[in-house]
């Protein structure tokens, strides 16, 4: 019974996947088929024309800031979860995924497969992948935070909204945490030893004397480090707003981009910018186009992880 269990799960499992993969994949196609139906291709490729020499050179080097900093992450949660990751290495790996989620569609498809192939690099994937589930999650509730201060801080089109959205974000923690103390403490329940995993998972990985603040820095460096790009893609689209006014419509679009259903990292990430920038008093393409440079400012970024996805093409015929 135990092993035809066991052999019904995986079939079932591709097809749950496949259906999400899909459906994320046609809702960020939705999004930009609704943009270039409102707006035509005109703030789109007006922004492209844009980039200069100094805007891809700046990317770049932000861009050196921001993946260190998610290696250097990486690196710590993967330490404390007992999987070791030298940062020279989490560095290329990093480099690589930034450039498959820059490329492939879903804009995660990169780092499932630097979680999957240091798993299998470690001998445990499950522990590499949880590495990876952790270090992202932490980078994204330090932006949640940013936000949450900088979105109260600033005028913003959400602002009005932050304290019942603040309120029900409490009140959905409370609820996971007494859910979590509520479940069966017996070994024998599935969901007691999830529990039991992902608080030692993140007493260890995260919380840990020595990680926690190394985690802490290298998310407040890496936000900093995309809204420095999104300030520089905004000035390069041409944009003359004030940064007390772009930073909370640049907050924005950077959660919008935490959403895993974009073509080669565009859709919602035009969407929210394009809705921010005109409730701001903007207009909506400015928006579109900030976006679009910025999209294409990471692009360049990342080329770096395409010299290490040919790197390693050149060693592996080597090495057979």
């Amino acid at each position: 019974m135990g092993d035809e269990a066991g052999s019904a799960m995986p079939r079932a499992t591709p097809v749950g996947r496949s259906f999400w993969g899909w459906a994320r994949l046609a809702l960020g196609v939705g999004v930009l088929v609704g943009l270039l139906c409102w707006f035509g291709t005109g703030p789109f490729l007006a922004g492209l024309r844009l980039i200069d020499a100094p805007a891809l050179a700046a990317a770049l080097a932000i861009g050196v800031l921001t993946t260190v900093c998610a290696a250097w992450r990486w690196s710590l949660v993967a330490g404390g979860l007992g999987v070791r990751l030298p940062l020279r290495e989490a560095v290329a790996h990093c480099y690589r995924a930034i450039f498959l989620n820059a490329t492939l569609p879903g804009g995660i498809l990169g780092d499932v497969h630097r979680a999957v192939r240091h798993g299998r690099d470690v001998g445990d994937v499950g522990r590499g992948i949880r590495a990876v589930v952790w270090e992202r999650m932490a980078g994204q509730v330090v932006l949640v935070a940013v936000a949450a201060v900088l979105l109260f801080a600033f005028p913003s089109p959400v602002r009005p909204f932050l304290p019942v959205a603040t309120a029900v974000a409490v009140a959905v923690l409370v609820a996971v945490v007494l859910a979590a103390r509520l479940l069966p403490q017996s070994g024998a329940s599935r969901w007691a030893r999830a529990v039991g995993t992902a608080v030692s998972d993140v007493r260890n990985g995260l919380l840990a004397r020595r990680t926690w603040f190394g985690v802490l820095l290298a998310s407040a460096l890496a936000v900093a480090g995309h809204l420095a790009t999104f300030l520089v893609a905004a000035r390069t689209a041409g944009s003359t707003a004030p940064l007390s006014l772009l930073l909370p419509l640049t907050l924005l679009a950077l959660l919008a981009m935490g959403v895993p259903a974009n073509v080669a990292g565009f859709g919602p990430r035009e969407g929210v910018a394009a809705w921010a920038f005109a409730a701001a008093g903007l207009t909506a393409a400015e928006g579109v186009a900030t976006a679009t440079v910025y999209g294409a400012l990471v692009l360049v970024a990342s080329l770096p992880g395409a010299a290490v996805l040919l790197a390693r093409r050149v060693r592996v015929p080597a090495t057979v």
